[in-house]
């Protein structure tokens, strides 16, 4: 007997469908599986064999040969336990498989015959629309996240034997529903706010800068200026996501299996903090078995790197490409994945190794040579592709106990909202541009226009502080950010001097 289920499997953070096809013939009792399985799908055998036991079903003691098709991509996960299980149910004639035909299945199964969640349920339950599938069956703590999908009716089992008895009509599993609109609607209440942090007008200026145009940012203070708390509160800033930002981050979320038990969508901007131990797989994906890293999980959000200079210098040079292009690209001998990467960085750092050089209160211990050797921890490429340098000084005792209300981040960001809307309009026939950040060299021909005193400044800029060609693109993009915070159509010499301001360690560079 032959039977064959619809099921799915994941390649990078898209799903593919695929074929699971069930042979059951005379012979000796062995249970084969083909078509590159790997690890969990290799070991799925003993769990559907003792499931199927457990939940009251005969498992066939005869030649069971299952083929995944495409063979020649290779397989990995639990997801095929429950078509696998299914299958052999149907070829041996124990359930019928017309309620098969058009759904597909996934799902772990468990050896009682529980189901479990799988990662990637969203991008598998895109892949059931696409392949033109009406339904997709899956374990019940999987349903939150693969309802949001539209045009697909998501059943969700708790065992082995309910999924069964729906497809014997014994019961009914209920085609679940997600309202988008609510979900996307709800901006949980943040408990930071910029209203908490004391002085600091400058830094709030440059990270409302960094926010209206998606710009990368440097922080670089002594101990205790305040450089964590800033960078925690930079997501409150920022516009609210789109239905497509927050099913894109989702889908990142469930393959790497960091969704949280019940969420449906990831409808607030992610903020990823790594330690600086972290390794080069770690934080742009990869490993033997590959998963999105911290920069992918950011995606759409705030990735915060503190005490960037502590990081090794190999795990942050992989950093260049990724904030560049906004994607990760591994690339394997049998393979190559990519994985969405385009974030907002905000990375600190001290000035020097004891954190107090330049400070004007607390005497510096490190010689020249301790300073230039930790600065020159962070190469200058990576430098150049950080847009905004921010110094953040020590906060004076009567900042701290001052009265004085602060802007809330609220407040903020309806301005923040408002140069995002400019930038939306401007690169509205331009798929996959939103933010003045992610200009090309054309653009920027196109949308920032010099008049003769704007590029007299700007060119005695560059000579004068040895401007690389990207950090004179940065600086371009981050007046061109300023100028839409005023609503200016042209750029003027205030935004770029502004913008320039934002260039502190080429300043330094350049007056040493």
């Amino acid at each position: 007997m032959l039977s064959c289920i619809r099921s799915a499997a994941l390649l990078g953070i898209d799903a593919y469908p695929v074929h699971v096809e069930i042979d059951i013939s005379s012979g000796l009792p062995t249970f084969s599986t083909v078509g590159l399985p790997h690890g969990a799908v290799k070991e799925g055998r003993e769990r559907v064999s003792a499931a199927l036991a457990n939940a009251g079903f005969d498992f066939p003691l005869r030649r069971i040969t299952v083929n995944l098709a495409p063979a020649d991509i290779r397989k990995d996960g639990s997801a095929f336990d429950l078509p696998i299980a299914l299958g052999i149910l149907v070829a041996s004639g124990q359930l019928p498989d017309h309620r098969l035909t058009d759904t597909m299945v996934v799902g772990e199964v468990g050896l009682e015959g529980d189901l479990r969640p799988v990662r990637g349920a969203l991008s598998m339950a895109l892949a059931a629309r696409s392949a033109g599938c009406a339904g997709l069956l899956l374990p019940e703590a999987n349903l939150p996240e693969a309802a949001v999908v539209e045009g697909l009716a998501v059943r969700g089992a708790r065992t082995l034997l309910e999924a069964c008895d729906h497809l014997t009509d014994l019961a009914s599993l209920p085609a679940t529903r997600v309202d988008l609109a609510a979900l996307m609607a709800e901006r949980t209440g943040d408990p930071l706010d910029f209203a908490d942090v004391r002085s600091q007008a400058a830094a709030k200026r440059a990270l409302e800068v960094a926010a209206a145009g998606g710009h990368n940012v440097l922080f670089i203070g002594p101990p205790g200026a305040g450089k964590t708390m800033l960078a925690r509160r930079l997501p409150t800033i920022l516009p609210s996501m789109t239905l497509d930002e927050a099913l894109e981050t989702t889908r990142i979320h469930s393959v790497a299996g960091v969704l949280l038990p019940g969420q449906s969508l990831c409808a607030v901007r992610p903020f990823r903090a790594p330690h600086h131990t972290i390794s080069d797989a770690g934080l742009v994906g990869g490993g033997s078995n590959p998963r999105p890293g911290e920069v992918s999980l950011a995606h759409g959000g705030v990735l915060f790197l503190d005490e960037l200079p502590e990081f090794r210098r190999n795990v942050l040079e992989v950093l260049r490409q990724p904030l560049e292009d906004g994607v990760v690209t591994l690339s394997r001998a049998a393979i190559s994945l990519s994985y969405p990467a385009r974030v907002m960085l905000a990375a600190a750092m001290n000035p020097c190794p004891c954190g107090y050089f330049g400070d004007q209160v607390r005497d510096c211990r490190c010689s020249p040579l301790d300073v230039e050797r930790y600065r020159s921890r962070v190469s200058g490429p990576l430098l150049d592709r950080i847009d905004i340098h921010l110094e953040v000084p020590a906060v004076a005792y009567r900042d701290l106990v001052g009265a004085e209300p602060e802007e809330s981040s609220a407040t903020i960001r309806l301005r923040v909202e408002g140069a995002r809307a400019i930038q939306r309009d401007r690169f509205s026939q331009q798929p996959g541009l939103y933010a003045n950040a992610h200009m090309t060299a054309r653009d920027l021909r196109r949308h920032c226009r010099l008049s003769p005193p704007v590029e007299t400044l700007l060119r005695d800029a560059v000579n004068r502080l040895g401007l690389s060609a990207r950090a004179y693109h940065r600086v371009l993009k981050i007046a061109r950010t300023i100028a839409d915070l005023d609503a200016a159509p042209e750029l003027t010499t205030a935004h770029v001097s502004e913008a320039i301001q934002y260039r502190s360690l080429d300043r330094k560079r350049a007056a040493a």
